[in-house]
């Protein structure tokens, strides 16, 4: 079966003005449907491959085709990367994390506040088009992590498990931040949906 593009979560214009209703469509109806429409097209005759969950293809990139690895590295990751992305939002503002995942944070960032600095350090620092990520790594510790292009942490690292992302790509953010990463990135953690992060991190341990 053909990978299809999700739905939003959500509408559109829910995540005023932290993220403008101009980007959504761009970045979900253009930007992310072309990795889903370009990644259907390099796993043409490759039904066995087709039928993988998303995130296991990227996992496996080592089973698909030498001729197709690249452009299934770039569609998979985008389309992998994209679908956590619109599902780690919350309209109407983000609360604190809570439980488990705050003390997770503060034990191995120092405080939330921390956590945000250096996660914001690691999305400025990437250079040119990527993403940074709040992973949890073998054992259950917390770590801020930056892949270039679409790639995904569990490309390098398969025991790997993001449980957020933060798309720093200009598409993402360019109409509204223009080239200020860091505003961007603040007006991100504005947005987070922490409950939705603190289920990803429970599953991931």
């Amino acid at each position: 079966m053909a990978y299809e593009l999700p739905p939003l979560p959500y509408d559109y214009s829910a995540l005023e003005p932290h993220i403008d209703t101009e980007t959504m469509h761009l970045h979900h109806d253009k930007h992310h449907q072309t990795y889903v429409t370009n990644l259907n097209n390099a796993l043409s005759g490759h039904d066995t491959l087709s039928a993988m969950q998303p995130t296991d293809l990227i996992k496996n990139l080592s089973q698909v085709p030498e001729a197709a690895r690249t452009a299934v590295r770039n569609n998979g990751g985008g389309h992998v990367n994209h679908t956590m992305f619109w599902e780690q939002f919350t309209p109407g503002g983000a609360s604190a994390p809570t439980g488990a995942l705050a003390e997770a944070i503060n034990s191995a960032f120092g405080s939330l506040d921390d956590f945000k600095k250096q996660f914001g350090a690691a999305a400025a620092a990437r250079f040119g088009s990527g993403w940074a990520w709040l992973v949890v790594q073998q054992g259950g510790k917390l770590a801020i992590v930056s892949t270039p292009n679409q790639d995904n942490p569990v490309m390098d690292s398969p025991n790997t498990t993001p449980i957020l992302g933060i798309d720093v790509w200009e598409h993402a953010y360019y109409l509204k931040y223009k080239n200020v990463r860091p505003d961007w990135v603040a007006g991100f953690f504005n947005v987070v949906n922490w409950d939705k992060v603190a289920q990803l991190y429970a599953a991931a341990k």
